[in-house]
């Protein structure tokens, strides 16, 4: 049964549930970069760094699922499975009929060149799309910045647990800054129809981490998710999800802000 089991599952979720199996025999939910790379080479899963990345609850095994547990961060290279699966992803609200925009644009030499989630970034900035969205202003001027990758110890709350993550990567996509708001941007290249919820610490600890740095009177973060077009085919289609925390120091307190998907039709 168990090796009908391995067969269904990935090598990610094999890793995945071995990790958790462990953590169960030992009674300790916390595991390392170090316990990953063990389990990795005994399944055979070439990027073990990649095992603990989650963005959405799919991506679990089922028993962890059923559990009710999901994997957090917790700094210099450690990582807990902590009973929070509820609160640690968010599902996507449904797009309504009256929130899709039409969108013609005229194609440029670079557009779909890449299908990484820069190229996501640079196709919403250069048509005006983030700036329709977030602003309802498509000729507003916000500062870009393009963070990639810091360090920080965040301290937080999501349900019933409480995290500290010391010295911890974050990883920023694209902050915006205009008119004393800052808006984290986070982009995927995505099935709508396949990715339908997220974790929701890849907006909360960039937001996390500004907080800490600076006030800042207004702060709030962007989903974007482009499901592009095939060769063939002249239409691309993006949404966006704007949302803002009511607590800051809870990860649970995620609410949507407003909506919509862009039809793009090229000229």
């Amino acid at each position: 049964m168990q090796t009908s089991q391995n067969q269904q599952m990935s090598k990610k979720q094999q890793v995945l549930e071995r990790l958790f199996l462990q953590c169960v025999q030992k009674n300790s939910f916390e595991f390392s970069n170090s316990d990953v790379k063990q389990v990795a080479a005994a399944v055979d899963f070439g990027n073990p760094f990649d095992a603990t990345k989650v963005d959405s609850r799919e991506i679990l095994p089922q028993s962890i699922r059923q559990q009710g547990y999901c994997i957090a961060h917790i700094g210099k290279g450690r990582h807990r499975f902590i009973p929070e699966l509820r609160n640690w992803y968010h599902d996507f609200e449904t797009i309504l009929s009256q929130e899709v925009i039409e969108w013609r644009y005229r194609k440029s030499l670079l557009n779909d060149l890449d299908r990484g989630e820069a190229s996501a970034l640079s196709f919403v900035f250069n048509q005006h799309i983030l700036h329709d969205f977030i602003y309802e202003d498509v000729v507003a001027s916000p500062k870009i910045y393009v963070p990639g990758r810091s360090r920080a110890t965040i301290e937080y709350t999501v349900g019933n647990t409480h995290i500290k993550a010391e010295d911890q990567q974050l990883e920023m996509d694209l902050v915006l800054e205009y008119q004393g708001t800052v808006t984290v941007v986070e982009a995927k290249n995505k099935d709508f129809n396949r990715f339908t919820n997220f974790a929701v610490y890849q907006l909360f600890h960039p937001i996390k981490y500004y907080l800490n740095k600076v006030y800042i009177p207004h702060i709030n973060a962007c989903y974007v998710l482009r499901q592009a077009s095939s060769a063939a085919s002249d239409e691309t289609k993006v949404r966006l999800y704007l949302y803002e925390f009511a607590a800051p120091d809870r990860l649970d307190s995620i609410r949507l802000v407003r909506k919509a998907e862009y039809y793009l039709r090229q000229r």
